[in-house]
């Protein structure tokens, strides 16, 4: 039991690392590649706020699921932290749009077991950027149905991005395929995690 609790954390390193490297290599790469195609400019904003929206949607799940089922918060809290990274990275420049989420510095620190919600806002309240946020997604009473749920949500995520490689620059291709390769470890682990 032990050894797949550390090959669970071991996927969940590298799978951040491998993230972080391509996220970090793909937005010092971006100014010059939209620079020189202005024209596909407007077309990329679309894909990026459409994959924004995607990564939104399931943040908005982790939200509701860790504000009904807060016992979860340490196995969920790391991998809601790379969603919120991956909504961030997606997103157009100069949008960044983060539903439902609190402040950068609130993010980085997972919350308590105890706690009733992963952010003082919650995913129902309206955050400072917008008027009102989408309602929060049902979750099952089960905490183990309701992780079986998110990780399900997971994959429909990574098939969606995996979706819009056809359609995206060489650069957001690349991070697209990260993102998707990172929700499918996630949905992996979240899927071991509740046998």
């Amino acid at each position: 039991m032990e050894r797949t609790g550390t090959t669970r954390r071991r996927a969940l390193l590298a799978t951040g690392a491998a993230a972080a490297a391509v996220l970090t290599g793909c937005s010092t790469d971006e100014p010059r590649a939209r620079r020189a195609t202005p024209r596909s400019e407007s077309a990329e904003t679309v894909l990026r706020r459409r994959s924004a929206e995607l990564s939104g949607a399931l943040l908005l799940r982790y939200d509701a699921v860790l504000t009904a089922h807060p016992a979860l918060a340490a196995r969920l809290s790391p991998l809601r932290a790379e969603v919120v990274r991956h909504v961030e990275a997606l997103a157009p420049t100069g949008s960044r749009p983060r539903p439902g989420t609190p402040p950068a510095p609130s993010v980085s620190r997972p919350p308590s077991p105890s706690a009733p919600a992963p952010s003082a806002s919650g995913p129902a309240r309206p955050g400072p950027s917008s008027t009102a946020s989408p309602a929060a997604p049902p979750v099952p009473a089960d905490a183990g149905a309701a992780v079986r749920e998110l990780a399900a949500a997971e994959r429909t995520t990574a098939d969606g991005h995996t979706a819009a490689l056809s359609g995206a620059p060489p650069e957001y291709a690349r991070l697209l395929a990260s993102v998707a390769a990172a929700g499918a470890v996630h949905a992996y682990l979240l899927t071991e995690g509740s046998r």
